[in-house]
């Protein structure tokens, strides 16, 4: 009998599948981190295929299809969308052992009913397949979302943004899945960067009132975050890839805003000065309005110089940093608390040798009668596979409690990725149906079962409050 992906997949003893079935399976989702864009989901956008809903910005296939040998035409070129769709269905067979492998057939099952092998000779079929149904009613993104079972979307979004569709979006009577926008403002903490001056003449476009110095910045700041609160925001995110903590005051902090407009070049320590005050600044109003905060650490990005100019960000060149957090982290959220200023936090590090320095960090720093309220980020981009997942899950277990995380995310720019989601339940019932099975943990369908449900969706209810 041929077991690949049927409906035991990754569930390999009797409690697994129990758990799985009845406890895991039809739970809403609350994605709390992803990149879809608001007006796509505004307007039901259409894709008029396969290779536009699948390829279509998506690094995660690109690193693989160009590890395989195909032309960068077929990837992000100017080859047709059909041609491209070949190239990932060559290179699928040699995914065996990479997540994308397991995804990319899950995406086939779950959306278009398709259980046939994607490779070269079945990829003309399955282009026609997916196609005709993507060209009838019922397969616009919101189509989609409501299909996967999602109650609550929180896309990225930047301070400057009118949040223009997220609000039309609140008025849509035949749609009502929570699309919340979540605070990200990394282009006003990288003050070392090129982009820093235009991104303040924009801030102070939407702010309605020139920045000329500091104050008028964290006033500008403030304003922006009262207004993705007052239209629904509760969550901040920060790609701050390497924290950085250094003591610093508001007046020191104010010459060195001052330099930066006046485009004079900044010494690392006067730069690391303005990151750590404008983080704490932030950290602060966060807290007084009940969000949570998501740090996102060590990235390193753009490391092909060629290809970055060719194809700018996000294009497959990244990878994991190996910076040292444990002292900035720990710094950083020492001060916020000294003020009973810390705000719930997600802590995620791209470096998995970072998960047990951070799963002791936060728990040093739980507290205020709110259940698990310092969270170990879920594993993220190159650790959302199985190892990864399974790691994660065991060290938030070992150094605080799995009964209290908040759960899976897709951090994913596309529609069909809340497979992802089905595929860390599986492995989370997996996990807890080994240790029955190991006479770890009691055999208790009814604690055992909550805890599941907990930590597919009603944790990040309770935590996030949307």
């Amino acid at each position: 009998m041929n077991k690949f992906m049927n409906e035991d997949f990754l569930l390999s003893n009797r409690v697994a599948k129990d758990l799985y079935e009845n406890y895991a399976k039809d739970m809403p989702i609350i994605d709390y981190h992803c990149h879809l864009n608001p007006k796509e989901i505004y307007e039901n956008k259409k894709f008029k295929n396969i290779t536009e809903i699948w390829l279509y910005g998506d690094h995660y296939k690109w690193r693989l299809m160009r590890a395989n040998g195909i032309d960068e035409k077929y990837i992000t070129g100017d080859g047709s969308d059909y041609d491209k769709f070949m190239a990932w269905a060559k290179t699928v067979p040699m995914t065996i052992g990479n997540p994308l492998y397991e995804w990319t057939h899950l995406e086939l099952q779950r959306y278009f009913g398709i259980y046939e092998i994607l490779n070269e000779k079945t990829a003309p079929a399955i282009w026609e397949k997916t196609n005709a149904l993507l060209n009838k009613e019922g397969f616009g993104a919101r189509d989609i979302i409501k299909k996967s079972n999602v109650e609550v979307i929180c896309t990225t979004d930047d301070p400057v943004d009118n949040l223009e569709y997220h609000i039309k979006l609140k008025k849509c009577k035949d749609f009502d899945v929570k699309v919340i926008p979540a605070f990200r403002p990394d282009k006003g903490i990288q003050i070392e960067k090129d982009t820093f001056l235009l991104w303040i003449d924009k801030l102070s476009h939407v702010y309605g009132k020139t920045i000329k110095n500091y104050d008028d910045f964290l006033e500008a700041l403030e304003s922006r975050v009262n207004y993705f609160h007052a239209n629904g925001c509760r969550l901040s995110d920060h790609a701050l890839d390497n924290i950085v903590y250094r003591w610093t005051t508001k007046d020191e902090v104010s010459v060195i805003f001052n330099k930066a407009i006046h485009n004079e070049k900044l010494s690392e320590e006067e730069i690391e000065k303005y990151k750590t005050y404008t983080l704490i600044f932030l950290g602060r109003l966060y807290s007084k309005l009940g969000w949570a905060m998501q740090l996102h650490i060590n990235a390193l990005r753009n490391n092909n110089s060629k290809m970055f100019k060719v194809l700018g960000p996000d294009t497959g060149y990244d990878s994991i940093n190996d910076n040292n957090i444990a002292y900035h982290v720990c710094q950083y959220l020492n001060t916020l608390e000294m003020e009973n200023s810390l705000p719930k936090t997600i802590v995620y590090s791209l470096n998995p040798n970072d998960n047990y320095v951070l799963g002791s960090i936060i728990g040093s720093f739980q507290g205020s009668g709110i259940p698990g309220k310092m969270q170990l980020g879920s594993a993220w981009w190159f650790n959302d596979n199985k190892d990864g997942i399974l790691e994660q899950l065991k060290t938030v277990a070992n150094t605080g409690l799995l009964s209290r995380f908040v759960g899976m995310l897709t951090d994913s720019r596309s529609f069909l990725s809340y497979t992802r989601h089905e595929y860390f339940r599986r492995l989370l019932c997996n996990l807890i149906g080994e240790w029955v099975e190991n006479g770890e943990v009691p055999y208790d369908m009814e604690l055992l079962g909550k805890i599941v449900k907990d930590i597919c969706y009603y944790n990040a209810k309770e935590y996030f409050k949307f």
